[in-house]
Parts: C-alpha cells; sequence; structure tokens
C-alpha cells in the first residue's frame, strides 16, 4: 500500500456540503419547491446523462464545445452530462405532447455541470430550479413565469428594492438584424455577443470583426440603443403590475444567450452596488420542441442557480441561521444507564422526537459541551437514577431552564418549547 495520503480537496469547482452548508441548500429547495407548488406547478425529474446531440441541436455552441463534460461510453456513444434542464423538459415533453393536458407547469431542481473558469457566482458544479409552463403562447403565460421568480425572490426574504426584473424581446433583435443586414448566420453570434457586451471592453471591435464593417456594425448597435420598448413590453409591464409585480424595467439590451429563445427574455439583477449582476433568467422557447418532432408547442421559463441564490442570501443577510434536525441528546452518565437510553430513545422517536444517544463514554460535562458545540437544543442525563425514578431533567442549552418530567411528558414539552 502506498504511503501517499489522498487530497482531501474536492474536485475543482464543486462543493462539499458539510451540515450548515446542506442546511442552506435545503432551505433554498423547500423555497423553491414551495413557491412553484403554490402557482401550480409539478415536480419532475431526469437522468443526469443525455446524449450529446441534444445540446448539440439548439443550445450555443459555446456550451456544447467549451464547457459540457461529454465522454464516449462503452457502446460508443456519446453522452454528456446535462449542462441545462431546458433541452430536457422539451424532449420529455414532446414524447407524451398528445398525452399531456396542455398547458403543463412543471418544476425541477436539477444537478448540472458546465466546465468553465470557476468565480464568484460560478462553478463547475450547480443546481438549479428549472419552471416551464409548456403549451401556452400568450402574453399570460411570459407574465406567469416572472410573476413565479418574484415571488420566489421574495419568499426568501428580500424586498422588491433588492432586485431588479430586466425584460426584453428577442424578437426586436431580430428585427434590429433585419435592419442591418445581418445574415441569418451571424445572428446567433451577434445576439452572443451582445450578451456579454458589459463585460467586454472592446465590445465594438469584436462586432465590426463578426459583422464584416464598421458601417454595419456602428448601425447594429445604434439600433440596439435607440430602441427602448415596444408595444408587447408595455403590455406585459401592465400585467405585471396587476399582479403586483412594480420592479420590472425595459431593458432591450437583454438577449440571454441560448439560441432557441423566440420571444420575451428576462434577467433578475441585484440591486446593491457591490453586487450588481444578473443571478437568473429566462425566456420563451417557442420552437425547441419542435426539434423532437413536436411542432408549433410553445414553451416559457426560467432557471434560478443555487450559487447566486446563496451569494445573494448572504450579501443581503439573508441566510437562515443553522438548525440541527437533532432535537435532543440523551446524555449516558453510566455504562450501565445504555440500555435504558436506548429503550427511551426509542420511545420519543415514535412520538416524533429526533434524538442522538451520546456513545461517546466521555464524562457527563464532556457530553453536555458536546451537544452545546453540535447546536442541539436539549439534553437530558440518564444514568440509574433517572431509570429508577422514571423522571428526567430536560435542559434548555440556550437558557440554561431545567424542567424534570416523567418520560410520557418529553416529547410534550419539547413540542412546546421549539414551537
Amino acid at each position: 500500500m502506498s504511503d501517499k495520503r489522498l487530497s482531501t480537496e474536492s474536485y475543482k469547482g464543486v462543493r462539499d456540503f458539510y451540515p450548515e452548508d446542506q442546511y442552506i441548500q435545503r432551505y433554498l429547495f423547500e423555497h423553491m419547491a414551495n413557491t412553484c407548488e403554490l402557482f401550480g406547478y409539478e415536480e419532475y425529474d431526469a437522468s443526469i446523462l443525455e446524449p450529446a446531440e441534444l445540446y448539440r441541436s439548439k443550445t450555443s455552441d459555446e456550451i456544447v464545445n467549451e464547457q459540457t463534460y461529454t465522454f464516449t461510453d462503452r457502446g460508443d456513444r456519446e453522452v454528456t452530462l446535462r449542462p441545462e434542464m431546458t433541452p430536457t423538459v422539451a424532449r420529455m415533453v414532446a414524447g407524451k405532447y398528445r398525452e399531456l393536458a396542455l398547458p403543463v407547469r412543471w418544476y425541477s431542481i436539477p444537478n448540472c455541470f458546465r466546465y468553465e473558469r470557476t468565480q464568484k457566482g460560478r462553478t463547475r458544479e450547480f443546481w438549479q430550479l428549472n419552471a416551464d409552463i409548456i403549451g401556452a403562447k400568450g402574453i399570460e403565460a411570459d407574465a406567469e413565469v416572472i410573476a413565479l421568480s418574484h415571488a420566489l425572490m421574495l419568499s426568501l426574504g428580500a424586498q422588491e428594492k433588492d432586485f431588479q426584473i430586466c425584460v426584453s424581446d428577442r424578437r426586436i433583435l431580430d428585427s434590429i438584424c433585419e435592419q442591418a443586414d445581418v445574415s441569418s448566420e451571424q445572428k446567433s453570434q451577434v445576439i452572443r455577443l451582445l450578451d456579454r457586451r458589459t463585460k467586454l471592453d472592446n465590445f465594438a471591435d469584436k462586432m465590426t470583426e463578426l459583422v464584416g464593417s464598421k458601417e454595419k456594425a456602428d448601425k447594429l448597435i445604434d439600433l440596439i440603443d435607440r430602441t427602448t420598448s415596444s408595444a408587447y413590453l408595455e403590455e406585459l409591464r401592465t400585467k405585471l403590475e396587476n399582479m403586483g409585480v412594480r420592479n420590472m424595467v425595459v431593458d432591450t439590451t437583454v438577449t440571454r444567450g441560448f439560441d432557441y429563445y423566440t420571444g420575451m427574455v428576462f434577467e433578475v439583477f441585484d440591486t446593491d452596488p457591490t453586487n450588481r449582476r444578473s443571478m437568473f433568467g429566462g425566456g420563451r422557447y417557442d420552437n425547441l420542441l419542435g426539434l423532437f418532432g413536436a411542432e408549433g408547442v410553445p414553451a416559457v421559463g426560467f432557471a434560478m442557480g443555487d450559487v447566486t441564490a446563496r451569494d445573494f442570501l448572504e450579501a443581503h443577510n439573508l441566510l437562515p441561521r443553522y438548525a440541527p434536525a437533532t432535537e435532543l441528546m440523551l446524555c449516558v452518565v453510566e455504562e450501565d444507564a445504555m440500555a435504558h437510553a436506548e429503550r427511551l430513545a426509542q420511545d420519543l422517536r415514535k412520538e416524533d422526537v429526533a434524538v442522538a444517544i451520546n456513545i461517546s463514554g466521555k464524562r457527563i460535562g464532556d457530553q453536555v459541551r458536546q451537544a452545546d458545540k453540535m447546536k442541539i437544543p436539549f439534553v437530558i442525563a440518564v444514568g440509574t437514577k433517572e431509570r429508577d425514578s422514571g423522571k428526567y431533567t430536560i435542559k434548555n442549552l440556550a437558557s440554561g431552564d431545567e424542567i424534570t418530567l416523567p418520560a410520557d411528558r418529553i416529547s410534550e414539552h419539547l413540542f412546546s418549547a421549539l414551537g
């Protein structure tokens, strides 16, 4: 056996979730799921493995060629760890769209992978909420997914002043590209370049290089900068205001980088000047299901990643305080009392009390300190005295308060104290 020790570091770009980290992750997932279900969405899931051709069809060349984890399996099939969920849900609905009662409202919180440079807000492994309405083409569906994203932010403790929903329309860009004589082959690259505009110092030069002339690039940029809204976007704004969403703004610079978007697109921005960045977004993708033979099935949705969501909560002091699942620790005073502690724990578990038994064999004071370090709120010392009397002293470690009760009243007291 080699004497070389294995590293304790995780793979670059992924995260280990210790209990306090997992507590926050679960908090996020519960709010995502609960908010979606309040809007009538149903949960679905799928395998993390997809045929690579699914993403080559309609995602973007950058993601397929540079950011996917793709390999050839033992059956000589090219397989990809999913970088996003939208192509998967399109595939699933298209496979059964004649059997489904459209429109469907579906959500999922999948694990995704992208091989990209790690930085604040970006990791190589992440989870993201996907919420989609498939089979509805009206402005009502567009408004609903934006209202859902708004409700989710509020459920996490945000106020409207903390974030802004910036909305545009891909049809505006399509019209501008046509006016500027941008070829259909160039349009996808132009849209992806526009999506990176704020991150590039030489944006105008890059656009000139892409479209082939400074005159065409200047015309394109001028048309984009002069276009401020549309009748559809103003109608959408009014509809959202009627739904209680008052922090939507029209921003025609929002493009979203994926090729499959066809209409409304939006991004949710953190308004904190120290973290002024897009957190998540989505839009309408009416042609994606057609790739699977489901012609004319419209769709709209969004995805919210766990990394930027957690960063937002941290920046705005909204992270929940960790509370362990364990409500009570039984500290065993003498070895002879262990069997009794085990029976007591089993009885309390039947009453839905989360109980851990300290099996360290350490002194009682050390056991209590361990419970306190683990943030377990209550302890009971169990020895021969308690076994013989049938009475147990419950100590609240936060307040120091104690109360002595028979076994059949322990759960009632804990539930009352824990609220």
